[in-house]
């Protein structure tokens, strides 16, 4: 039973605590090269990196027969990768093939059950961010996207209006959020 809580090979533990040292360090060196932007999530590939880059870190920790530098090519690698798709999202237009588009749930106090559905979000799951969101009645609701990152929003305001921009890349399935003319 120790066996599950010590080291029979204290070379492996130092090796374990070398690789989380390292590995960290250069996670922390590639994040800031490249930028902010690194673990945003703003979009599902770059969540989907995120994860990749976890997975990778655990790899390097937990993997003795994976040299640490070979660990760290591959985190450079991903980095690498997500850079190279910003590039193409931003220049080439790559956010039609990479990026779901944002998904209208709710519009002007009234829930779009064809949008849920295809959204794969109950009408419960819709409720309880309402209600994270301090909604007292749904005609205070202006529009409920649901985003490319699984994030849902919550614009509410009931005399206001939203500003067309907010909703330009937005799915609406022929519904129209009026707009200030």
């Amino acid at each position: 039973m120790i066996e599950w809580f010590a080291p029979s090979d204290w070379t492996a533990a130092w090796r374990v605590a070398l690789g989380a040292l390292t590995g960290f360090a250069g996670l922390i060196l590639l994040a800031r090269i490249a930028g902010l932007r690194s673990f945003s999530q703003m979009s599902a590939f770059d969540f989907v990196t995120t994860v990749a880059v976890g997975s990778m870190l655990g790899t390097i920790i937990l993997t003795p027969s994976l040299p640490i530098a070979l660990g760290l090519i591959g985190l450079a690698a991903l980095f690498a990768i997500q850079e190279i798709s910003a590039m193409a999202r931003k220049r080439w237009r790559g956010e039609v093939v990479m990026d779901n588009k944002p998904l209208l749930l709710m519009e002007r106090g009234e829930i779009l059950f064809e949008n849920l559905k295809a959204a794969k979000v109950t009408e419960h799951d819709l409720y309880a961010k309402l209600r994270s969101e301090n909604i007292h009645r749904l005609e205070e609701v202006q529009a409920v996207v649901f985003e490319t990152t699984g994030d849902v929003s919550v614009l509410h305001g009931k005399d206001m209006e939203i500003e067309p921009a907010l909703l330009d890349n937005v799915r609406r399935s022929g519904s129209a959020i009026p707009t200030s003319g």
